[in-house]
């Protein structure tokens, strides 16, 4: 690799990234992404990158960067035949649900995630069964097996519209625990868990008044949030904003200023005029946010790391393109179920 090329990336990278990491790190680095860089023209991909990647991947590598469904979306409507997805396996998924024709590739197999590992497509069925004509709301942070038994899908910025198009008296909502009950809470319904045995889901003893069946599903990451760590920041700078994902525990979701996708988060910050603000979210999306944003000031509580997200680094998405690794596949019956579920998703308005 020429040095000038690597030389213009890491003077790129130290103006964009260098309150953030020492400069032989960049150096590394810039390395890395002028051989992806490379590699991506000579195979004629797209790469898509997650707002939780780490900086150095998400600010010099993707095509486009942002929520997984977006991208998704963005990738669909290229020319580009091999689509890289630097995020977590069901994201690859959704890609390749919208995408059947192209080859849609994850740098990591290992980059899965506690929210959508906690259902499974049997536990769907056994929820119809326990509560028939219910319709089923999936969030789009599930595998596409769970996708193509759900009626709908969701996102975390459109769920509380999308249980309201349904217009039904009672809505099963999975797999986030957080979601749902914030959701239960903005459209005023009243919601129950069913109860795992070893027999299987039997319903709840109270389960007599109640419009949303909710899962006990939780993002590992954002269930560690509380709102002692609001109040703890708070105290010290009382003109903090503070900006909390929707699947985070309600009363955190309740003592915040905002709640929103990572997008509308990013959003917020950009059009706020707040001195100071405090992202209850995954660390890496915190550091992309502060080298966009540097006259903003985010204060951090980065302990909480998504251990997933963090198996895509640029030398995995070198050699994803090197070798054309990890090829997602999703079952033509499935894929075309759980497409149905994205698409009546995205007709609401």
């Amino acid at each position: 690799m020429g040095g000038t090329e690597v030389d213009r990336v890491f003077a790129q990278m130290r103006h964009k990234l260098g309150k953030l990491m020492p400069e032989f790190e960049l150096w590394a680095k810039a390395e890395l992404v002028c051989q992806i860089r490379a590699l991506k023209e000579k195979r004629g991909a797209v790469i898509l990158g997650h707002n939780y990647m780490e900086p150095a991947l998400y600010h010099f590598v993707p095509d486009f960067t942002g929520d997984s469904l977006e991208l998704s979306r963005q990738a669909a409507a290229t020319d580009k035949e091999i689509i890289v997805f630097c995020g977590v396996v069901f994201m690859a998924e959704t890609a390749k649900i919208l995408s059947p024709d192209k080859t849609v590739l994850v740098p990591s197999q290992q980059a899965g995630c506690s929210l959508a590992a906690s259902i499974t497509a049997e536990d769907v069925r056994q929820l119809r069964r326990l509560f028939p004509k219910v319709p089923v709301v999936s969030y789009v942070n599930t595998y596409a097996e769970v996708k193509a038994e759900s009626d709908i899908c969701c996102t975390s910025g459109n769920a509380a519209a999308v249980v309201r198009s349904l217009g039904a008296d009672k809505v099963i909502f999975l797999p986030d625990e957080y979601l749902a009950r914030n959701v239960a809470k903005e459209t005023g319904k009243h919601i129950i868990f069913p109860v795992k045995t070893a027999a299987g889901l039997r319903r709840p003893d109270s389960a007599l008044d109640y419009q949303m069946i909710g899962w006990g599903g939780r993002c590992e990451v954002h269930e560690l949030f509380t709102v002692r760590d609001i109040e703890v920041v708070r105290a010290q700078f009382p003109d903090v904003v503070v900006l909390a994902h929707p699947e985070c525990r309600p009363e955190v979701v309740e003592a915040a200023d905002f709640s929103g996708s990572t997008s509308a988060m990013i959003r917020y910050v950009q059009q706020t005029t707040a001195p100071r603000y405090l992202l209850l979210t995954e660390c890496s999306m915190g550091d992309n946010i502060v080298a966009e944003n540097p006259d903003k000031e985010l204060l951090r509580l980065c302990s909480h790391r998504c251990p997933h997200m963090g198996q895509i680094t640029l030398e995995m998405t070198r050699a994803s393109l090197e070798h054309l690794q990890f090829v997602v596949d999703v079952p033509e019956e499935i894929r075309a179920r759980a497409r149905r579920a994205v698409d009546r998703m995205l007709a609401v308005r």
